[in-house]
């Protein structure tokens, strides 16, 4: 059995966020391994995650990010289940976070639950045909498009984009290891991004807001 030493756990705290308690268990369980300890805080707090979300989320804060130059900004809600979550350091942390994945990565939807059935059906005739032309015949065409399906869901909603300061987590993963930290439901309601020169369009699209 490995030493799990202080130094250790606190490189995992600030790896993950987890509470000190949560990142000692996790580190025997991964014999001293940190990479492994972070996947199995992962793991919990996907758990966790899923034991709340039926729990209501009707506090919060609206979020803001305006990147350097003032030629792009983005307001998010977020919410939790109190208002004293919603004034910690750690929620208000988040918060910014996720405004400034928004800016960044420039999602369409929060979950691939959102995409339109008729922006869905658009890009899998896009994708078989890009197969096809590649040469597949149209059976195999058929597994390709599912599998490019996933990469396009990451594109463009934002649960499920990488995150832009660890890239190993989703955004929907890095919330529900706040969500096991914090033991409260945490949910994104919707956002907005702005970008000077752009016009406003249908719901969804630039400068539309993207709701559950």
């Amino acid at each position: 059995m490995a030493e799990i030493t202080a130094q250790l756990v606190k490189q995992l705290r600030e790896r993950t966020g987890a509470g000190m308690m949560e990142c000692k268990s996790a580190l025997v369980e991964a014999n001293g391994n940190l990479e492994e300890a972070a996947i199995v805080l992962r793991k919990k707090g996907i758990a966790s995650a899923a034991k709340k979300a039926s729990r209501a989320t009707k506090q919060g804060v609206i979020g803001t990010y305006i990147h350097p130059g003032s030629q792009l900004g983005v307001l998010v809600e977020v919410n939790c289940e109190s208002d004293f979550v919603a004034r910690t350091e750690g929620f208000q942390e988040l918060v910014k976070d996720i405004a400034m994945q928004v800016a960044a990565a420039d999602p369409k939807f929060i979950r691939r639950e959102d995409v339109t059935p008729e922006l869905i059906e658009k890009e899998k005739e896009i994708q078989k045909a890009r197969a096809i032309a590649e040469g597949k015949p149209e059976a195999v065409a058929d597994r390709i498009v599912e599998g490019r399906m996933n990469k396009f869901y990451e594109e463009v909603c934002l649960l499920e984009q990488p995150f832009i300061k660890e890239n190993t987590v989703t955004v929907g993963q890095l919330i529900a290891s706040r969500i096991a930290t914090i033991k409260e439901n945490i949910t994104v309601a919707r956002f907005i991004r702005f970008k000077v020169g752009e016009t406003f369009g249908p719901a969804g699209e630039e400068g539309q807001p993207a709701k559950a």
